[in-house]
């Protein structure tokens, strides 16, 4: 049975749909020979090289998952042209694919990051429609008024559309400074930041502490990684709306 290309390749651990499809419209990719096209149906069992790298016909193990702390000043891209720190040079190495970041956070923000080597779970977890909470402890300078909270809680049009806080508490501070637990159910570039500076308030520190139902653990260092359990793995692919794997690893 034949399949997108983009989908046998995510499936493959190589990254997510979208990233194939770049790889694919950069013709970075062969099937039987030939430079593939974006949207095109294959045989999974085909010969499909990428960037010189022939994939096998047996798909990657599924279900492995890691659980990173992210350090403010690490970079989420696979490179940088300034030499700043990468969060994938702290991941540890796999025999075949890569890991697969799920969403991202800027230079500037810190905390959970979620990695896989299937980049269909990937692909569900940062999809809009899969409606997953990420969950954010963020210090402001100031203090958010009333009408401001409600602002935020109801919606406020950004540059690319409506957004809004599903869930905001106060959660305290002294001096200048505040801090809020804020979740919201879509990941856009700084979305979180957006917000607060639309309703008037100035970000000074950003932690994601929870991505669906997994939490940063207290006991993860920053710049340290952790393979996630079985049952937490299972978990993520029943939220995706995927069939998680018998046997995870």
């Amino acid at each position: 049975m034949s399949e997108k290309l983009q989908k046998v390749l995510a499936q493959r651990g190589l990254g997510s749909r979208r990233e194939m499809e770049r790889i694919i419209s950069a013709g970075r990719v062969k099937v039987d020979g030939r430079v593939a096209t974006l949207g095109e149906r294959v045989d999974p069992s085909g010969d499909i090289v990428v960037d010189g790298w022939r994939l096998g016909h047996r798909p990657l193990p599924k279900g492995r998952v890691l659980i990173y702390h992210k350090m403010t000043g690490e970079m989420c891209t696979r490179s940088d042209p300034g030499g700043r720190p990468l969060v994938f040079d702290k991941l540890p190495a796999i025999r075949q694919g890569r890991w697969v970041a799920v969403g991202r956070l800027d230079i500037n923000s810190s905390g959970l990051m979620l990695f896989t080597t299937d980049g269909e779970l990937a692909a569900r977890l940062m999809h809009p429609s899969t409606g997953v909470v990420r969950r954010y402890a963020v210090r402001v300078l100031g203090r958010a008024s009333p009408d401001a909270f409600t602002q935020l809680t109801r919606g406020i049009m950004l540059e690319d559309g409506m957004a809004r806080f599903t869930e905001m508490k106060d959660a305290g501070g002294d001096g200048a400074n505040h801090w809020y637990h804020v979740a919201i159910m879509e990941g856009r570039k700084r979305e979180v930041r957006r917000l607060f500076a639309a309703a008037g308030l100035v970000v000074s520190r950003l932690i994601r502490i929870g991505y669906g139902p997994v939490d940063l653990p207290r006991t993860l260092r920053p710049g340290c990684s952790r393979p996630l359990a079985a049952p937490a793995v299972a978990e993520l692919y029943t939220v995706a709306g995927l069939v998680a794997p018998q046997k995870p690893r």
